[in-house]
């Protein structure tokens, strides 16, 4: 009983010859015809808009492009205030880097405190008063630079850019309380000149 019903199905095939009618295909193929009647496909309206497609995608990467590059402005060459170390092997974010506004921030406390530190009058008599406030600014500086480290290691959080902003603004408002003392260092000695004439 064991046939394989391969051989078997081959066989009854050879047997049975079919034979279609006449002009069956061209029957069947007039009906398919009218059934299912042959429109050219639009193929114009796909490639418009494959065309607008690519246009879009271009003129978005030409904008990035010429918006990341108006964007990069170079530090002033003589700036006095360090805004961190930018080693070529790994990239710092900075406060400025952060968004547009932070970048006007920062930009505006360094030109501030280095035009208040460029006005600086030192002489023998200012000179220790002056060597005191620069010493504290210099703490000051190195705690921007952790915070720096930290904002590059934790990324980016609202109490690390906060206290950023607060440095700045403590160096600024240290240099105004020195140009403060060096005009009432400068008003006592006048006042001294004046009562010895």
């Amino acid at each position: 009983m064991g046939q394989d019903l391969r051989k078997l199905f081959e066989e009854e095939r050879k047997k049975q010859q079919f034979e279609m009618k006449s002009g069956h295909e061209a029957r069947f193929l007039e009906r398919l015809a009218e059934e299912l009647p042959e429109t050219p496909k639009k193929r114009t309206t796909y490639l418009w808009l494959g065309i607008a497609a690519s246009v879009v995608v271009v003129l978005g990467i030409g904008g990035f492009f010429f918006l990341n590059s108006s964007t990069s402005d170079t530090p002033p060459p003589n700036s006095i205030v360090d805004k961190g170390d930018a080693s070529p092997q790994k990239m710092n974010i900075t406060l400025g880097d952060l968004s547009p506004d932070l970048k006007k921030v920062e930009n505006y406390y360094v030109a501030n405190i280095n035009y208040e530190i460029s006005r600086l009058q030192i002489s023998e008599d200012n000179k220790g008063l002056v060597d005191g406030y620069l010493e504290q600014l210099d703490v000051l500086n190195s705690e921007y630079k952790r915070l720096n480290e930290e904002l590059n290691t934790l990324g980016p959080n609202d109490e690390t850019i906060s206290a950023l902003i607060q440095n700045l603004q403590l160096r600024l408002q240290l240099l105004q309380k020195l140009k403060e003392k060096l005009n009432q260092l400068k008003s006592s000695e006048n006042e001294q000149e004046i009562t010895t004439i």
